[in-house]
């Protein structure tokens, strides 16, 4: 059986079942972050977060450089001692607690396997530190290795794997020891694109099979997407917005996480009717005076200035006049476009002289570009798509 019909056949052993334990008021918290901040002399690096996190959860924490997400991530493993705050992980404080006593392991960006140990002498470094009998450890070794699709490599030493199997060997030396959590520090940026897309597939599966409570830090919006039953959006220190990934993208709180976790276009609008019944609003976009409906469940006077989100691929672009109440439309000329294979975006000047990004999927088989530069187009879009942001 090869390494894909194997994860095949565990996923058909066990059936996947959504769990949503944050929206049950009677679950308790498996990991408790409770006022926790980190201040690096001057530098406030995380700044008095609380955060909830389930167990069996595969929980992300998003955000760019600097952001306080490693440092976070550090506090939970022991390596850093917060200034202000708790962190429990099941009824446990973990207060005093020094890292070697914590209930976690953790995977480095880097990997750090042994370069002079085996694929399965790495494997189970931990448990021979340990003491464990030679028996178990072959045991768990063995079971290990046939888990993370490694069992005909366990006599090669690190230079003779991939980056994808040198990844496996070090998310498997983290597992051997059955943490109850697992904390993963960017652990897939060191891959190209294709098998880190991959890899992300297998990580889930991985940790569904296992029902190890994950948290990973890292930067890739993507990533956080595929992997995470839910993230938290970090930015100076604070948790902007800490929801499912589907919540967060389609309807981010404010124009930081709109613009830091997938690509939009933004436009200034002013708010000119407002229907409290059905939450709706009507605005008027900036220099061009084009009118929109939206959904809002946010409170906003009449004259007020907001901001109306759209995502690249809700907009559809073409050379006919579309038709439709529901639908806002604006015209432009293509100014430039990248051909992606499976989509294409184009870059759209608007009557206003505003760049507006679209995502265009390439349903039909064509060797010839669809539209082409300074092709004159309407771009429109159902009203349902139109993101409010007073922030």
């Amino acid at each position: 059986m090869n390494r894909e019909d194997s994860m095949k056949a565990k996923r058909q052993t066990k059936p996947y079942v959504a769990v949503t334990p944050w929206l049950d008021p009677d679950a308790k918290p498996f990991i408790q972050i409770k006022g926790l901040s980190k201040q690096f002399d001057d530098f406030l690096a995380v700044a008095n977060v609380t955060l909830d996190i389930y167990k069996g959860e595969l929980f992300t924490i998003l955000g760019g450089s600097g952001c306080g997400k490693s440092t976070l991530l550090r506090m939970l493993a022991g390596f850093e001692t917060p200034s202000e705050g708790q962190i429990i992980i099941d009824g446990v404080d973990m207060a005093g607690i020094p890292a070697y006593d914590r209930p976690i392991n953790m995977m480095f960006q880097s990997y750090a396997v042994f370069p002079h140990m085996t694929v399965e002498q790495n494997i189970g470094y931990g448990l021979k530190k340990d003491k464990l009998a030679k028996a178990e450890i072959a045991i768990r070794v063995k079971d290990m290795m046939e888990l993370v699709q490694l069992s005909e490599l366990a006599k090669r030493k690190p230079h003779q794997l991939s980056g994808g199997q040198r990844q496996r060997v070090a998310l498997a030396r983290a597992l051997i020891k059955q943490p109850k959590v697992l904390l993963l520090d960017e652990p897939l940026a060191a891959l190209d694109k294709k098998l880190r897309e991959q890899t992300q597939f297998e990580l889930m599966n991985l940790q569904y099979e296992l029902g190890i409570t994950f948290v990973v830090v890292t930067h890739d919006q993507e990533e956080a997407m595929t992997l995470s039953d839910r993230v938290a959006v970090m930015d100076a220190g604070k948790f902007v917005q800490t929801g499912t990934p589907t919540q967060v993208y389609e309807s981010p709180r404010n124009r930081f996480v709109a613009d830091f976790f997938g690509t939009i276009n933004f436009f200034n609008a002013t708010v000119i009717s407002i229907n409290t019944v059905t939450k709706t609003l009507r605005a008027e976009l900036e220099t061009t005076g084009t009118q929109l409906n939206a959904n809002t469940d946010a409170e906003f006077s009449m004259g007020a200035e907001v901001t109306i989100a759209v995502r690249p691929e809700k907009i559809i672009v073409s050379q006919q006049l579309p038709e439709g109440d529901h639908l806002t439309i604006t015209q432009g000329t293509v100014e430039d476009l990248a051909y992606y294979g499976n989509r294409s975006v184009y870059r759209v000047r608007s009557q206003s002289g505003r760049i507006i990004q679209v995502s265009a999927q390439n349903y039909h088989r064509a060797e010839a570009l669809a539209l082409e530069w300074d092709d004159l187009v309407y771009l429109s879009w159902d009203s349902s798509c139109n993101v409010v942001l007073a922030e």
